[in-house]
């Protein structure tokens, strides 16, 4: 299911535009072109909450356009990925620079679409974080964002809150401060182990409440840390196990994907379907 973001892709390699838009339309609502003027207009006449643009094009090139829409105060509110060769990143492109993030070419499909989805996924959040009821608690489906997938979205922006997650009779809850997770129970676990044991799910349900706070801290890893070490521990135990298949996601499924994405075709081996793309 896609995330209610609107997202303005732009390459003048079609190509890479056509793969890029395929592979993102699973999670984000996305309008693509070839051409930095046109992507101009579709901007101004919809504003997109996240623009990925390829940096080195005919005319404006992607900086140009970022700095174009963030002038105006009508297409202001976005966030940016540019897509520069490692080269142009280090020597051209800064920190100052408009973009949140950058994508360096060559790159796979995959890990493209792993990084546009992480900020897809803060940038849906963050949109329902404004829109939460009366009571301030933003309450959603695991099927929709999956427990890595809100992790990693509450450590990118730098979120302070309590999360609670419930499975039928199970119930976790996970308290961050400025990102960062902090205290976590699970039945009679707390800290680490805690988190290690919610990791997995991807049913369920869960709520976010911003002024939820706690002066407890039990966790020893960072957030970031937490989800490398709990997805080594469960790829441990899928080993151990031989590989059997249980009810809770793939290791891979859960690390880069959530309800909405496309299952990967039959016959097809990983190497066979994920594609370099260059510029």
């Amino acid at each position: 299911m896609a995330n209610d973001v609107k997202l303005l892709l732009v390459d003048d390699n079609p190509m890479v535009l056509d793969m890029l838009q395929h592979a993102l339309a699973p999670f984000a609502r996305v309008v693509a072109t070839g051409d930095s003027a046109d992507a101009l207009l579709k901007a101004v006449d919809d504003p997109p909450d996240l623009v990925v643009s390829d940096y080195r094009m005919p005319g404006m090139d992607g900086r140009q356009l970022v700095e174009k829409l963030k002038s105006r105060p009508a297409t202001a509110n976005f966030s940016a990925i540019l897509m520069a060769s490692r080269a142009d990143i280090d020597e051209r492109l800064s920190p100052q620079d408009a973009a949140d993030d950058y994508l360096a070419k060559p790159f796979f499909l995959r890990e493209a679409t792993r990084r546009i989805k992480r900020t897809v996924d803060r940038i849906a959040l963050e949109k329902m974080a404004k829109t939460a009821p009366s009571d301030g608690v933003v309450r959603g489906n695991l099927s929709q964002m999956n427990v890595i997938d809100l992790m990693q979205s509450l450590e990118m922006g730098r979120k302070s809150c309590q999360l609670k997650l419930t499975n039928e009779t199970e119930k976790c809850e996970v308290f961050f401060v400025e990102g960062q997770v902090k205290h976590a129970t699970y039945g009679s676990l707390t800290g680490d182990e805690a988190v290690f044991k919610v990791l997995r799910w991807t049913g369920g349900n869960f709520e976010l409440n911003f002024e939820g706070k706690t002066d407890q801290e039990t966790t020893k890893l960072n957030t970031q840390g937490l989800l490398m070490e709990g997805l080594r521990l469960l790829d441990e135990a899928q080993r151990d196990a031989g590989g059997e298949a249980t009810q809770e996601a793939p290791i891979e499924a859960a690390s880069t994907s959530s309800g909405g994405a496309a299952s990967k075709p039959a016959g097809k081996s990983e190497e066979e379907e994920d594609v370099l793309l260059d510029s």
